[in-house]
C-alpha cells in the first residue's frame, strides 16, 4: 500500500507487559491498548489451557458495561473498542505503592480489589463453614445458622491487595494507607459500585439472572476524580446466577466457578491451600481436560449473550 508523501506512519503499540489474562500495550503516553487472550486463571494460578472466544468475550462485555457507566454518569478508563479482542483504555500510572509519587498522587491505579457480595457463595462460604466468618459479621442476627447460597440482608463489602502476587485481605486502615485515599475516597468509591451495580441487575433481571458478587478496581484520575478501571461484570470478575433455578432451590453458576469447582474436586485447590499457608513451594496447577475446555468456551459465550442481550457471532480480527 502507498503511503501519503511526507504523512508519518502509524506507530505500532509498544508491548509493556502480561496480566493473567490480557496483554497491555502503550499507544500514546496518555492511552493503553488492551488485548484480551484465551487464557484463563483461578486462585492466582494460570491455567495451561486456551479457551476458545474467551478473549472476545471478555472484550465485548466489558465494553457493554462500560457503555453503562457512561450512561449513568460514572467516570471510567474506557475508549472503544478497537479490535475483537482489544480495547484503548485512558493510562494511568501503576505503582505497588502510590506513596511514592508523592503526598497527594493523581492518575494511578488504586492498589485495590474491591469485592462486593449479596449472596453467600465462593470464598465466604469457605470461611463461614471454616467459623472464619459468623452470622453477624454478614448482617444476619448473631447465631443465625447460615446456608449456602443465602441473601445477605446487605451488601458484603471486602477489600484485598491488587498488586501481590496473592490476593491478601485488607482492612480499612491499612487500604486507606496503601491506596493513598481518605475514607470519603474510599465511601464515594463504595457507593460507585452500589450504583453500577443496582444498574447491571436490573439489566440483568430482565434476561432471568441474579447477580451473586464480583469485584471492581479504580484509578485516581488526572483531575483526583475516581474512575473505574479493568474489566468488571464478566465471567471472570463477578458471580451469576439463573434466577428461575434459584427459586427452585438449585443454583445454576455463570462464572468461573465453574473452573473453581473442578480443581476443588480433584483436590487441587486443598492441595494448594495447604501450601500457601505451610509457605512452601506451590504446585503447578494441571491443564483443564478437553471436554471442559469446550464446555467452559460455550460458558463464556453464553455468559456474554445472558448478559447482554445480543447474539455472540465472532468478529474477524482486524473489525470492533
Amino acid at each position: 500500500m502507498s503511503k501519503t508523501p511526507g504523512a508519518a506512519a502509524a506507530a505500532s503499540p509498544k508491548y509493556l507487559r502480561r496480566g493473567k489474562v490480557k496483554e497491555v500495550y502503550e499507544v500514546s503516553p496518555t492511552e493503553l491498548e488492551f488485548r484480551f487472550t484465551n487464557d484463563i486463571s483461578v486462585f492466582d494460578k494460570h491455567i495451561p489451557s486456551e479457551i476458545p472466544h474467551k478473549g472476545e468475550a471478555l472484550a465485548r462485555t466489558s465494553a457493554h458495561w462500560f457503555d453503562v457507566c457512561t450512561r449513568l454518569g460514572v467516570p471510567h478508563h474506557f475508549l472503544r473498542l478497537s479490535g475483537p479482542t482489544a480495547m484503548r483504555v485512558k493510562r494511568v500510572q501503576v505503582v505497588p505503592e502510590p506513596k511514592t509519587l508523592g503526598p497527594h498522587p493523581k492518575n494511578y491505579l488504586v492498589p485495590l480489589e474491591l469485592i462486593v457480595r449479596y449472596y453467600i457463595a465462593g470464598s465466604i462460604w469457605d470461611r463461614v463453614k471454616a467459623g472464619k466468618v459468623t452470622a453477624k459479621d454478614l448482617g444476619f442476627p448473631a447465631g443465625k445458622k447460615l446456608e449456602y447460597a443465602m441473601e445477605l440482608p446487605e451488601p458484603f463489602f471486602e477489600v484485598t491487595t491488587k498488586l501481590e502476587p496473592v490476593d491478601r485481605p485488607l482492612g480499612t486502615e491499612e487500604a486507606l494507607a496503601l491506596a493513598v485515599i481518605d475514607r470519603r475516597t474510599l465511601d464515594g468509591i463504595r457507593e460507585t459500585i452500589l450504583k453500577v451495580d443496582a444498574a447491571m441487575q436490573e439489566e440483568i433481571g430482565r434476561r432471568g439472572l441474579i447477580h451473586v458478587d464480583g469485584k471492581k478496581e479504580f484509578a485516581i484520575d488526572a483531575a483526583g476524580v475516581p474512575m473505574v478501571v479493568d474489566t468488571f461484570g464478566t465471567a471472570d470478575e463477578d458471580r451469576f446466577w439463573d434466577q428461575d433455578a434459584y427459586a427452585r432451590g438449585r443454583q445454576v453458576d455463570f462464572s468461573k466457578e465453574f473452573v473453581r469447582q473442578h480443581y476443588r474436586t480433584t483436590g487441587y485447590y486443598d492441595t494448594l491451600q495447604a501450601a500457601r499457608e505451610a509457605h512452601r513451594s506451590e504446585p503447578d496447577i494441571p491443564a483443564l481436560p478437553p471436554l471442559l475446555i469446550d464446555e467452559v468456551s460455550r460458558l463464556y459465550t453464553t455468559v456474554y449473550q445472558r448478559l447482554t442481550g445480543e447474539p455472540f457471532q465472532p468478529q474477524p480480527a482486524g473489525g470492533a
